[in-house]
């Protein structure tokens, strides 16, 4: 019986470990580092703002904003973030497919390709770019250079618990090629 304690307790402190881990160190700002892209997918705050910002510096010539509501027009999007028609028209694409994390990294893989994309910066929240860019490394080409730009924030613990499931999910799924 002590051994099978012993046993359950392993996995057990592999995943206190894993979330302090987790929890204690999330990713951090990229700094100025240029790419040929900057991709953004939608869902928490200052992640735009973060990809139009790396525009404006010259940073990357080009953002993919992966996961946008199909509701959303070019014209709303460009009013709500400030973003002149022209800017708009030559370097900023809106991606409409993307529902969740895996497809936003498949949207992004596909747009990647079709504009001869040979390094990009991942503009995401803090708590999310472990999964996301994980998602971008099982789908992109191995030649592709991404940059991990993590947009800070201070998630509640229970965000911090779902979003490591997820990663673990994810995780899992990629191991067995789900």
């Amino acid at each position: 019986m002590k051994v099978l304690g012993t046993l359950l307790s392993i996995p057990l402190l592999a995943w206190a470990l894993g979330f302090l881990w987790f929890a204690v160190a999330l990713p951090q700002p990229a700094g100025s580092i240029a790419t040929d892209a900057v991709i953004v997918p939608t869902g928490g705050a200052g992640r735009i703002a973060q990809g139009l910002a790396v525009l404006d510096q010259g940073q990357a010539q080009k953002m993919l904003v992966t996961g946008v509501d199909p509701e959303v027009t070019p014209g709303e999007f460009a009013a709500e973030f400030g973003v002149h028609e022209d800017r708009m028209a030559c370097c900023i694409t809106l991606g409409f497919r993307a529902v969740d994390t895996r497809t936003n990294a498949t949207e992004t893989a596909d747009w990647v390709e079709a504009n001869a994309i040979r390094s990009l910066r991942l503009v995401t929240t803090d708590w999310h770019m472990r999964r996301a860019a994980g998602e971008l490394d099982r789908t992109l080409p191995a030649d592709i250079e991404v940059v991990r730009d993590a947009v800070p924030s201070q998630p509640s613990l229970a965000s911090l618990f779902l979003e490591y499931h997820k990663l673990l999910a994810s995780w899992l799924a990629g191991l067995f090629g789900l």
